[in-house]
């Protein structure tokens, strides 16, 4: 039993880093902007769509007509080659075999320029309309980017290998000294909670320790009061707002190997990503990541066997039902500040 729980544990800190992560970088858009973004969703897709535009880039194919070979119908037969392999010899080999990591580098000058034109372009005028009328229009172009998605690279989603390196499963039990064999997880979810404890730890080092940082910490307590100290608030605001689609689209990259993307994987994670920030509290940064890996834990525990036989469905609605107990019993969530949430 101690081993199912173990399991259990690692499912929901693998799950609850994904929803972390796409729950920071919505926090780090209200905390700073005040806008609820609900495109937020279609930047992880976003991500997601640079590492499958990378591996196509990676395999596409030269092709020459043997010289020695024939097929059996007697015609020349067809010699085909990736470009990256023609070019680099196996360092091309690597880079394919390695392509969804690789993908991170076109992903963060993609997803930023990508945030920062989209603040710039739309969303910096809707700062002071209401939050419904910022929902519509973020959920509209949610609808547009998932639209334009699914007309380049189809409806069906698209599986993306992971490094060969990382196939197959780690004996996480043996590791700490439980019965070897029995607790085995796979090495690229253990890589991707490795990667959204890294990515969430460069975050708030980065707003803790640098001075760009503070001013904008500074910004998200009292706008008005650094701006009069002749601080270009506004500025910083849209680079975190670059920020914050990098996060997400760094997010979808590295998730690719375990969900296959296609055009609604935004959708698939947008309403999660919402809950999990209301839970821990709109504009907490520490609150939404808190959040995120505790409803993970739990929606793990609530799809044990033994969990869906006493209580059939709970793994579905765990993470609602908690969000209804939370924002009754705490309208601000967890960790949310003083009339955020509150009437």
């Amino acid at each position: 039993m101690l081993d199912q729980i173990f399991l259990q544990l690692l499912n929901g800190l693998d799950k609850g880093g994904a929803y972390a992560l796409i729950a920071l970088g919505l926090t780090l858009v209200f905390g700073t902007l005040g806008v609820v973004n609900f495109a937020h969703g279609a930047l992880f897709m976003l991500g997601a769509f640079c590492a499958v535009t990378l591996q196509k880039l990676l395999t596409l194919e030269k092709i020459t007509l043997s010289a020695t070979e024939t097929t059996p119908w007697g015609t020349p037969l067809e010699v085909r080659e990736p470009y990256i392999h023609a070019i680099f010899g196996d360092f091309g080999n690597v880079l394919i075999d390695y392509s969804v990591p690789v993908a991170i580098l076109l992903a963060i000058p993609v997803m930023l320029i990508v945030g920062v034109a989209m603040e710039r372009g739309l969303i910096k005028h809707f700062y002071k309309r209401p939050h419904a009328e910022q929902i519509l229009v973020t959920f509209g172009l949610a609808i547009v980017l998932q639209e334009v998605i699914k007309a380049i690279f189809g409806a069906n989603p698209l599986p993306q290998p992971m490094p060969d390196a990382w196939r197959g499963a780690a004996d996480v039990g043996a590791f700490f000294g439980m019965t070897p064999g029995v607790v085995i997880y796979p090495w690229w979810r253990l890589l991707y909670l490795l990667f959204s404890l890294g990515v969430i730890g460069l975050v708030f080092a980065f707003l803790q320790f640098t001075t760009f940082g503070m001013v904008v910490r500074a910004g998200m307590a009292d706008r008005e009061t650094v701006g009069l100290l002749g601080i270009n608030i506004g500025r910083r605001f849209t680079a975190m707002f670059g920020l914050a689609a990098v996060v997400a689209g760094v997010a979808g990259v590295m998730y690719t190997p375990l969900l296959p993307p296609s055009f609604n994987l935004g959708m698939e994670f947008l309403v999660l990503s919402f809950v999990v920030v209301v839970v821990g509290g709109m504009g907490s940064l520490p609150g939404a990541v808190l959040a995120g890996f505790l409803l993970g834990i739990l929606q793990s525990f609530a799809s044990m066997n033994e969990v869906k036989t006493l209580l059939p469905g709970i793994d579905h609605i765990v993470i609602y039902l908690v969000a209804v107990i939370v924002l009754l019993v705490r309208p601000r969530g967890l960790l949310g500040r003083r009339g955020v949430m509150e009437g």
